[in-house]
Protein backbone atom coordinates (compact mmCIF):
# COMPACT_ATOMS: atom_id res chain seq x y z
CA UNK A 1 0.00 0.00 0.00
CA UNK A 2 2.51 2.44 0.77
CA UNK A 3 4.90 1.65 -2.55
CA UNK A 4 1.16 2.54 -4.62
CA UNK A 5 0.33 5.38 -2.54
CA UNK A 6 4.06 6.73 -3.33
CA UNK A 7 4.24 5.71 -6.62
CA UNK A 8 0.94 7.73 -7.23
CA UNK A 9 2.43 10.72 -5.68
CA UNK A 10 5.48 10.55 -7.60
CA UNK A 11 3.36 10.46 -11.05
CA UNK A 12 1.23 13.45 -9.62
CA UNK A 13 4.55 15.19 -9.51
CA UNK A 14 5.42 15.21 -12.54
CA UNK A 15 2.65 16.06 -14.50
CA UNK A 16 3.62 19.58 -14.13
CA UNK A 17 6.89 21.97 -14.07
CA UNK A 18 9.17 20.00 -11.35
CA UNK A 19 10.13 22.60 -8.51
CA UNK A 20 13.72 23.73 -7.85
CA UNK A 21 16.21 22.36 -5.75
CA UNK A 22 18.14 25.49 -5.71
CA UNK A 23 16.89 29.40 -5.02
CA UNK A 24 16.85 29.71 -9.13
CA UNK A 25 18.45 28.58 -12.27
CA UNK A 26 19.37 30.56 -14.79
CA UNK A 27 18.94 29.08 -18.00
CA UNK A 28 22.06 28.95 -20.66
CA UNK A 29 22.25 27.00 -23.84
CA UNK A 30 25.83 25.80 -22.98
CA UNK A 31 26.27 22.18 -22.30
CA UNK A 32 29.28 22.19 -19.89
CA UNK A 33 27.27 24.40 -17.62
CA UNK A 34 25.02 22.58 -14.69
CA UNK A 35 21.72 20.67 -15.99
CA UNK A 36 19.04 21.00 -14.03
CA UNK A 37 15.46 19.92 -15.10
CA UNK A 38 15.27 20.15 -18.62
CA UNK A 39 17.59 23.55 -19.23
CA UNK A 40 21.65 24.23 -18.40
CA UNK A 41 21.98 26.79 -14.97
CA UNK A 42 24.26 29.14 -15.42
CA UNK A 43 26.97 29.36 -12.95
CA UNK A 44 25.83 31.55 -9.90
CA UNK A 45 29.02 34.11 -10.43
CA UNK A 46 28.01 34.65 -14.30
CA UNK A 47 24.63 35.66 -13.50
CA UNK A 48 23.04 39.21 -13.50
CA UNK A 49 20.00 41.44 -12.88
CA UNK A 50 18.78 41.28 -16.01
CA UNK A 51 18.83 37.66 -16.47
CA UNK A 52 15.67 38.40 -13.59
CA UNK A 53 14.19 41.21 -16.20
CA UNK A 54 12.13 41.69 -19.51
CA UNK A 55 11.22 44.89 -21.28
CA UNK A 56 8.25 44.73 -24.00
CA UNK A 57 4.62 44.16 -22.19
CA UNK A 58 3.62 47.92 -22.09
CA UNK A 59 3.73 47.31 -26.15
CA UNK A 60 0.68 46.66 -28.09
CA UNK A 61 0.83 43.06 -30.17
CA UNK A 62 -0.03 43.49 -34.00
CA UNK A 63 -3.24 42.42 -34.46
CA UNK A 64 -4.25 42.99 -37.77
CA UNK A 65 -4.13 39.40 -39.05
CA UNK A 66 -7.16 37.21 -39.78
CA UNK A 67 -8.05 36.54 -36.08
CA UNK A 68 -7.73 39.75 -34.85
CA UNK A 69 -5.34 38.74 -32.32
CA UNK A 70 -1.99 38.89 -30.79
CA UNK A 71 -0.13 36.85 -27.89
CA UNK A 72 3.04 38.04 -26.69
CA UNK A 73 4.18 35.16 -24.48
CA UNK A 74 7.24 35.70 -21.99
CA UNK A 75 8.33 31.94 -20.99
CA UNK A 76 11.79 30.82 -20.26
CA UNK A 77 13.00 31.01 -23.52
CA UNK A 78 12.29 34.88 -23.58
CA UNK A 79 13.43 35.35 -19.65
CA UNK A 80 15.80 32.76 -18.74
CA UNK A 81 15.50 33.00 -14.91
CA UNK A 82 12.04 31.57 -15.27
CA UNK A 83 13.75 28.16 -15.70
CA UNK A 84 12.50 25.63 -12.58
CA UNK A 85 10.53 28.11 -11.88
CA UNK A 86 6.72 26.57 -12.88
CA UNK A 87 5.62 29.84 -14.35
CA UNK A 88 5.37 31.99 -17.43
CA UNK A 89 2.68 35.14 -18.31
CA UNK A 90 1.56 36.49 -21.74
CA UNK A 91 -0.10 39.75 -22.69
CA UNK A 92 -3.08 39.31 -24.90
CA UNK A 93 -4.07 42.08 -27.55
CA UNK A 94 -7.29 42.12 -29.31
CA UNK A 95 -8.73 43.99 -32.21
CA UNK A 96 -12.35 44.93 -32.35
CA UNK A 97 -14.30 40.88 -32.29
CA UNK A 98 -10.70 39.46 -32.29
CA UNK A 99 -10.80 36.06 -31.36
CA UNK A 100 -7.97 33.60 -29.26
CA UNK A 101 -9.12 30.82 -31.35
CA UNK A 102 -9.93 26.94 -29.40
CA UNK A 103 -6.86 25.91 -28.64
CA UNK A 104 -4.89 24.15 -25.35
CA UNK A 105 -1.96 24.18 -23.28
CA UNK A 106 -0.15 20.35 -22.16
CA UNK A 107 1.55 21.88 -19.58
CA UNK A 108 -0.04 24.54 -17.66
CA UNK A 109 -2.65 26.01 -16.12
CA UNK A 110 -4.06 29.16 -17.56
CA UNK A 111 -5.58 32.42 -14.97
CA UNK A 112 -6.94 34.84 -17.39
CA UNK A 113 -7.39 38.74 -16.48
CA UNK A 114 -8.83 41.44 -18.40
CA UNK A 115 -7.59 44.75 -18.06
CA UNK A 116 -9.84 46.85 -20.71
CA UNK A 117 -12.92 45.49 -22.75
CA UNK A 118 -15.62 42.74 -22.67
CA UNK A 119 -14.81 38.57 -23.57
CA UNK A 120 -16.90 35.63 -23.81
CA UNK A 121 -14.58 33.13 -22.49
CA UNK A 122 -14.80 29.03 -22.23
CA UNK A 123 -13.78 25.63 -21.82
CA UNK A 124 -14.01 22.43 -22.70
CA UNK A 125 -13.91 19.31 -20.82
CA UNK A 126 -12.87 16.38 -21.75
CA UNK A 127 -15.82 13.80 -22.93
CA UNK A 128 -18.40 14.10 -22.50
CA UNK A 129 -17.38 17.34 -23.34
CA UNK A 130 -19.57 20.06 -21.22
CA UNK A 131 -18.78 23.45 -22.26
CA UNK A 132 -18.10 26.70 -19.00
CA UNK A 133 -18.60 29.58 -20.56
CA UNK A 134 -18.89 33.39 -19.01
CA UNK A 135 -18.78 37.26 -20.06
CA UNK A 136 -15.91 39.06 -18.44
CA UNK A 137 -15.67 42.51 -18.32
CA UNK A 138 -12.96 44.98 -17.02
CA UNK A 139 -11.49 43.39 -13.70
CA UNK A 140 -12.51 39.89 -14.04
CA UNK A 141 -10.27 36.62 -13.52
CA UNK A 142 -10.85 33.43 -15.20
CA UNK A 143 -9.47 30.31 -14.76
CA UNK A 144 -8.26 27.39 -17.79
CA UNK A 145 -7.14 24.05 -16.46
CA UNK A 146 -4.36 22.42 -17.69
CA UNK A 147 -4.83 20.80 -20.96
CA UNK A 148 -8.40 21.57 -21.78
CA UNK A 149 -9.36 23.42 -24.97
CA UNK A 150 -10.59 27.22 -24.64
CA UNK A 151 -10.85 30.64 -25.75
CA UNK A 152 -11.09 34.02 -25.79
CA UNK A 153 -13.34 36.17 -27.69
CA UNK A 154 -13.33 39.89 -27.84
CA UNK A 155 -17.31 41.27 -28.06
CA UNK A 156 -16.98 44.56 -27.82
CA UNK A 157 -16.40 47.54 -30.80
CA UNK A 158 -13.09 48.57 -29.42
CA UNK A 159 -9.29 47.15 -28.68
CA UNK A 160 -9.59 45.12 -25.83
CA UNK A 161 -6.41 43.70 -23.52
CA UNK A 162 -5.60 40.78 -21.25
CA UNK A 163 -2.97 39.07 -18.92
CA UNK A 164 -2.48 35.50 -18.42
CA UNK A 165 -0.36 33.56 -15.94
CA UNK A 166 0.42 30.27 -17.01
CA UNK A 167 1.66 27.32 -14.30
CA UNK A 168 4.63 26.22 -16.39
CA UNK A 169 8.05 28.21 -17.53
CA UNK A 170 7.04 26.48 -21.04
CA UNK A 171 3.14 25.64 -21.42
CA UNK A 172 2.94 24.92 -24.74
CA UNK A 173 0.07 25.86 -27.04
CA UNK A 174 -2.18 23.46 -29.58
CA UNK A 175 -4.34 25.53 -31.76
CA UNK A 176 -6.78 23.51 -32.50
CA UNK A 177 -8.09 24.07 -36.42
CA UNK A 178 -4.25 24.35 -37.32
CA UNK A 179 -3.20 20.77 -35.76
CA UNK A 180 -5.68 19.27 -37.27
CA UNK A 181 -6.21 20.59 -40.76
CA UNK A 182 -2.66 22.43 -40.96
CA UNK A 183 -0.63 19.76 -40.06
CA UNK A 184 2.83 18.71 -41.65
CA UNK A 185 2.48 16.29 -43.48
CA UNK A 186 -0.75 16.52 -43.45
CA UNK A 187 -3.43 14.23 -42.16
CA UNK A 188 -5.30 11.89 -44.76
CA UNK A 189 -8.32 14.17 -45.74
CA UNK A 190 -10.37 10.67 -45.58
CA UNK A 191 -9.46 10.69 -41.98
CA UNK A 192 -11.05 14.18 -41.34
CA UNK A 193 -14.04 13.60 -44.08
CA UNK A 194 -14.80 11.16 -41.51
CA UNK A 195 -14.02 12.30 -38.16
CA UNK A 196 -15.69 15.87 -38.75
CA UNK A 197 -18.15 14.17 -41.13
CA UNK A 198 -17.54 16.58 -44.11
CA UNK A 199 -17.49 17.07 -47.86
CA UNK A 200 -14.34 16.21 -49.00
CA UNK A 201 -14.64 19.64 -50.84
CA UNK A 202 -14.67 20.99 -47.41
CA UNK A 203 -11.82 19.27 -46.59
CA UNK A 204 -9.92 19.90 -48.68
CA UNK A 205 -10.57 23.49 -48.45
CA UNK A 206 -9.74 23.65 -44.70
CA UNK A 207 -6.36 22.16 -45.54
CA UNK A 208 -5.40 25.02 -48.36
CA UNK A 209 -6.56 27.51 -45.94
CA UNK A 210 -4.73 26.52 -42.87
CA UNK A 211 -1.54 25.04 -44.34
CA UNK A 212 1.31 26.85 -43.42
CA UNK A 213 2.85 29.78 -45.15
Amino acid sequence: MTVAILALASSFASAYDPSPLQDFCVAINDIKSVFVKRKFCNDLAQVIVNDFFFFGLNIPGNTRNKIGSNVTLVNVDKLASLNTLGISLARLDFAPYGLNPPHTHSHGTELFVVIKGTFLVGFITSNPNKLFTKILNKGYVFVFPIGLIHFQFNIGETASLAFTGLSSQNPRVITIANAVFGSVPPINPDVLIKAFQLDKNVVEYLQKAFAPN
